[in-house]
């Protein structure tokens, strides 16, 4: 009896790519079974994506992780029904899916495979409406990283709808800032380089601003790359524009603590880590005015908002912000009051509540 009352949870984590795929939601799926490993027992399930890695493996030598398919880029699309059979074999108490694509359909069909277990999903994007409907109704809790996601998660559900907001390495990031130094006229962009991410918007402004010490710095890897290149030696700044391709945590860090000022002008974002690494690195943020930014952002006192798609007023706003050094200062104190929320130390203790109720 009293082993029985002592086991730990079993907890499976959903999430349809992981390391060396991650991103965002991928951090949240991570970060949480990282943080909590002694207090739960954690598995991952993610796509194999590449033959390269294993069937099984460790995360950090803390959390297994089990990877179904192939081996190839189509494991995605096979996620969501070979998923729930590995999970079925894990005789989980509560499972939990990352994202509202693939793992959020691979959760509706271990309503099936596992009709035991709690489910729960956590909302991370704002771009896809797929079987949204249904993915969302689906399972016995959900949260959302964002506002706007919340709000639209209400359409289906009328029961709480807790945000919690992806986190940060708040105690690495502090660390790079000791060991940079701030580099004056650095404006600095990291993502994915894809159309919805904005950076056209950001070159065209740059390419409005004639000073010859200002240094743009685009960190990140996608189909737009070889576009935004051509872009930047036709608008005659490709000798102030470096493309570093991607730059892994925590090495990215540095980047962080050493730019002026980070800018990053989404046509569409659930949230955006990268404003939240960015902020605590002491970089002064401009961002587009759309989706979850806004929880993140507060204009004029963590940062500037302008509205996608407005190289004009980025341009502006950019000028304006390299002519008042006192800003830096203002942002910066603004942004350390709130800092400690979110770091993902305290954001998996959010995560473990829900666990528990």
């Amino acid at each position: 009896m009293y082993n029985d009352f002592c086991m730990k949870q079993r907890i499976i984590i959903l999430s349809a790519f992981l390391s060396p795929l991650r991103s965002g939601a991928e951090a949240c799926a991570e970060e949480v079974p990282l943080a909590l490993c002694d207090q739960y027992d954690f598995t991952i399930v993610t796509a194999r994506m590449r033959r390269s890695l294993p069937k099984r493996d460790m995360l950090q030598g803390k959390v297994p992780v089990v990877r179904v398919g192939l081996g190839v880029k189509f494991d995605k699309w096979l996620f969501p029904f070979l998923a729930p059979l590995a999970v079925r074999k894990l005789k989980p108490d509560i499972i939990h899916a990352v994202l509202e694509t693939f793992a959020g359909l691979a959760l509706v069909f271990c309503n099936w495979t596992s009709p035991s277990a709690k489910r729960m999903l956590t909302l991370q994007t704002t771009n896809r409406s797929f079987l949204k409907k249904l993915i969302v109704r689906s399972p016995d809790c959900v949260t959302a990283i964002s506002s706007v996601l919340q709000q639209a998660a209400r359409q289906w559900r009328n029961d709480d709808i807790p945000r919690i907001p992806n986190g940060i390495q708040l105690k690495e990031i502090t660390e790079a800032t000791k060991r940079c130094t701030k580099v004056s006229g650095c404006i600095l962009f990291v993502g994915r380089l894809e159309p919805m991410k904005g950076v056209d918007t950001l070159l065209k402004a740059f390419a409005q601003i004639s000073s010859p010490k200002l240094s743009l710095r685009i960190v990140g890897e996608g189909s737009e790359r070889s576009r935004l290149e051509h872009l930047s030696k036709k608008l005659g700044i490709a000798d102030r524009v470096t493309f570093t391709g991607y730059i892994p945590a925590p090495q990215v860090y540095d980047e962080y603590a050493q730019a002026e000022i980070f800018c990053g002008v989404s046509r569409s974002e659930a949230l955006g880590n990268v404003f939240l690494e960015a902020q605590a690195a002491g970089c002064i943020v401009v961002a587009a005015k759309v989706g979850g930014i806004p929880d993140v952002v507060e204009h004029e006192v963590t940062g500037h908002l302008v509205p996608p798609d407005d190289p004009h007023t980025l341009a502006n706003a950019l000028t304006f912000i390299l002519n008042s050094p006192d800003l830096h200062t203002r942002f910066t104190q603004a942004w350390q009051r709130n800092a400690q929320k979110y770091d993902w130390s305290v954001i998996a203790l959010t995560y473990a509540k829900l666990y528990e109720n």
